[in-house]
């Protein structure tokens, strides 16, 4: 008997790296999986089911159950086919993990409008709806007194909810499925659903490059592995964990954080002539808490205002 036995879960983008991890976990565990992945390259080209069909196998070999989906997170129709999927063969649809993520890192300057476009899509509006049809199916549920066991997993990124350089693009898009999460969250908790966002970091194929490739310090890899990411998620997505929702949680190895949202800070009265607004506005920045960096941490040093403006 696993933490998710008799549950059925789906996970996007579950082919390779993190979501592979959180569908190989929940399986272990006892939940029937539909194991979505789209196939492409990490910019988002292309179109593949095979490491979708390798997790699928597996699962089986384990004893567990599990089908492929090659749909596109960012086709409506095709998110909710997903989720019909999976009450069409397991019976019903608990847990949404919504992973599935491309990168397409450029500096502002340089990016283009397709390179926004693709990204936004795949990230934002992939989080959205399958979230939105699984929302739909558990309400009707609601609805007509059956009883509902719902649990949406978003992912984020320290560089949303931090900020990262050359990634306004991903960033933006992380950003919004955290807050995404803290509303979706409030609005769920009626029926019984719980809504979390995961920031993690971890060695992918998506972020092998930027953490140094082959010149990486040796073990980071095996120190961040996308399996701590599952950990969480497994736990999330079981009964235990019935009270927690609305919240971002930060994975970095086996460390396990909880990413504090915006707070109002300092307050001042403003003057009505802004000409007069400077020494205003420099006592709020002496008061403010800088922002964070990647580490989530108060983010000084070279190459950052700081207080200034």
């Amino acid at each position: 008997m696993g933490i998710l036995d008799g549950k059925v879960a789906l996970v996007t983008g579950a082919g390779r790296g993190i979501g592979r991890e959180h569908a190989l976990m929940m399986a272990s565990e006892g939940a029937k999986v539909v194991v979505n992945d789209l196939g492409g390259d990490t910019s988002g080209a292309g179109a593949d089911t095979t490491p979708a069909q390798e997790v699928v196998a597996e699962i089986e070999a384990m004893g567990g159950e599990a089908v492929v989906n090659g749909g596109n997170v960012a086709k409506f129709d095709e998110a909710g086919a997903m989720i019909q999927q999976a009450v069409d063969t397991f019976g019903d649809i608990n847990i949404v993990v919504n992973n599935a993520g491309i990168l397409r890192d450029r500096m502002l300057f340089s990016m283009s409008e397709d390179d926004w476009d693709a990204v936004i899509a795949v990230h934002l509006k992939g989080t959205y709806a399958p979230s939105h049809h699984a929302a739909k199916y558990w309400r009707e549920k609601a609805k007509a007194g059956e009883d509902v066991y719902g649990r949406i997993i978003n992912t984020a990124s320290p560089s949303g909810i931090y900020g990262n350089v050359g990634q306004t693009n991903y960033g933006a898009a992380k950003a919004g499925i955290a807050s995404f999460s803290v509303i979706a969250a409030q609005e769920l908790v009626k029926y019984g659903v719980t809504v979390n966002c995961l920031a993690p970091t971890a060695w992918s194929r998506m972020t092998a490059d930027l953490m140094g490739g082959d010149a990486a310090p040796e073990g980071l890899a095996e120190k961040i592995s996308p399996r701590w990411i599952a950990v969480i998620t497994t736990w999330l997505a079981s009964p235990e964990a019935h009270n927690v929702t609305g919240r971002v949680f930060d994975i970095r190895g086996d460390q396990l954080g909880i990413a504090e949202g915006w707070h109002l800070g300092p307050v001042a009265t403003q003057t009505d002539d802004p000409g007069d607004l400077g020494p205003v506005v420099a006592e709020l920045m002496s008061k403010a808490r800088l922002n964070a960096n990647m580490g989530g941490v108060d983010h000084e040093g070279p190459g950052f205002p700081g207080r200034s403006i």
